[in-house]
Parts: structure tokens; sequence; C-alpha cells
């Protein structure tokens, strides 16, 4: 975990970040989804990133429906065609940008963001993105 004023090029001391790594950009393939779970202040999180058009998300695991995981099987997030995220409880979609249900029980809503940061080839979590955004 890097937190407070040191590391990653100074991006700490202007956020106030605490940033906990989660892998190497190298392997999340294009296309990929993987779930993890983080330390937070709280107590651990559920989390998962999904790396799609050259970018990577992260959201916490859990449907806004119902807060039950969203995934079907381990790191298993997306749809067929892997272009939405789905809930395995309701068949609920997801945009992966923003994490907008665009169809089921929780349509409207949104998934809960985790800000990233990338640095030198791995990807961290920001954890008081996720307890801000419960």
């Amino acid at each position: 975990n890097k937190c407070g004023r040191r590391g990653l090029n100074g991006i700490l001391a202007t956020t106030g970040a605490c940033l906990q790594s989660l892998c190497d950009v190298s392997s999340l393939p294009e296309g990929a989804s993987r779930g993890f779970n983080i330390s937070t202040p709280t107590g651990d999180e559920a989390v998962f990133l999904v790396h799609q058009h050259g970018r990577i998300v992260a959201y916490r695991n859990s449907c806004p429906h119902t807060g039950a995981p969203l995934d079907w099987v381990p790191d298993r997030f997306l749809n067929l065609d892997g272009e939405l995220i789905q809930c395995a409880n309701h068949d609920a979609l997801f945009r992966i940008e923003d994490g907008l249900c665009i169809a089921g029980p929780c349509n409207g809503r949104r998934l809960s963001r985790v800000e990233l940061v990338v640095e030198d080839g791995v990807v961290y979590a920001d954890v008081s993105s996720i307890s801000q955004n419960r």
C-alpha cells in the first residue's frame, strides 16, 4: 500500500490517496476482467477490473439491485460478447465505461466506481474512493 505523501511521482501528495497494488497491466489482457479483495479502513472489499479498448476501469463487486456479487464464476464479469458487465443473479447489464445499468431490475442505477492509478505498468486502486462511493 502507498498512502499519504510519498511515492508515485507526486500523485499521492496532491490527492491524499491511499493506493493498493492490484496487478501488473500485462497480466490483464485486453477484453479481460478480474476480481480482487482489497483491504480498506472499514474491512475487506471485493472489487473487479475490466480492460477494454485500451482502458482499465474498476468497480465494487456489488450489484446495486441486491448487493450480491456480480460474477457467476471467479473473474467472469462480462456478458458473452465481452461488451457489457453482467450480473450473475438477475442478468442486469451495465456499460463498462461508466457502470450504468441499461437492462434489468436496477435499470438506470450505477455500479460503484473505484478510482485507479496506473504507474510503471502497475494498476493501483485508490482505497479512499471505495469508502466514498458506497
